[in-house]
């Protein structure tokens, strides 16, 4: 199992011995969960963190009315519930689960403190916070600054970079994708048609043709 940390940007520079301790002491070990099943609940005791071996997990909160908004995906090389295992308010504030089959490397309170010894996971360790926190602010931006437009058309233009190509396929389903942006489906559907009927996208099932790029006529 050691070597299989070791494959992970996080413990790459870890001292083996430790991870070794740690395993043999099971303050870390791993898990494999189901598509669909939930990790933590929104408002229960954070008592370790994760780390996302592999899958891909969301944060997601639930309104009163029974809709979910996800504030934030975890992929490989994550970690969850960091910011919650030393502070004082450590629950968690949304509930976590798996989008996906998911193995996750679970490290107790004191097996990161060891951890925290070794200068080679700390550095790692601050820049997964980092990242996390970044994320966080982007998905506040999101929510506090930008319109519903705005996002998709900022949602469409990461796709298409990522696939090179003007027609995209959506990743995700129409619901999934309200859910990302905290909006409902009919409110997307509604600024969907709004941009198709405008000439900005062209819409085919899960596939969307941008026309609003420059040069793209």
């Amino acid at each position: 199992m050691v070597k299989e940390l070791k494959g992970l940007p996080l413990f790459h520079s870890t001292d083996r011995k430790i991870l070794e301790h740690l395993i043999q002491e099971k303050q870390l070990y791993k898990r494999t969960y189901y598509k669909g099943a939930t990790i933590h609940e929104q408002n229960t005791e954070c008592y370790v963190m994760d780390v996302v071996y592999s899958g891909k997990l969301v944060a997601y909160s639930l309104a009163p009315n029974g809709s979910e908004t996800v504030v934030f995906e975890f992929g490989a090389g994550s970690i969850i519930g960091a910011n919650l295992l030393f502070g004082n308010q450590n629950r968690y504030p949304m509930s976590i689960y798996c989008t996906a089959e998911s193995v996750l490397l679970h490290i107790s309170k004191s097996g990161i403190e060891e951890l925290l010894k070794c200068y080679g996971f700390v550095m790692h360790f601050v820049q997964s916070l980092s990242i996390n926190s970044q994320g966080m602010n982007r998905k506040i931006a999101m929510y506090t600054q930008k319109s519903l437009r705005e996002n998709l058309m900022d949602y469409l233009l990461a796709l298409s970079t990522h696939q090179k190509s003007k027609s995209v396929l959506l990743p995700v389903t129409k619901k999934q994708l309200a859910d990302y942006f905290g909006v409902q489906r009919p409110s997307l559907f509604r600024e969907l048609k709004r941009m198709k009927d405008e000439g900005l996208i062209e819409i085919v099932n899960k596939e969307i043709t941008i026309k609003f790029l420059r040069g793209s006529g």
